[in-house]
């Protein structure tokens, strides 16, 4: 069975991790995001239970 030979197959995935750590993830890494977290507080909403006719 061919698919098990993983002699292609491992060369291709080692390079293109490779490839994504060294080249393409430190290019992103720098770009600023538009939306910086804030610490705001959480708001908790009034919860009315219902109110069932039949009880």
């Amino acid at each position: 069975m061919p698919q098990l030979n993983p002699n292609p197959w491992f060369f291709i995935m080692l390079m293109s991790w490779l490839t994504f750590s060294l080249i393409t993830q430190p290019k992103l890494l720098p770009f600023t995001h538009t939306n910086h977290p804030t610490n705001k507080p959480s708001t908790t909403t009034k919860i009315t239970p219902w109110i069932w006719p039949w009880t």
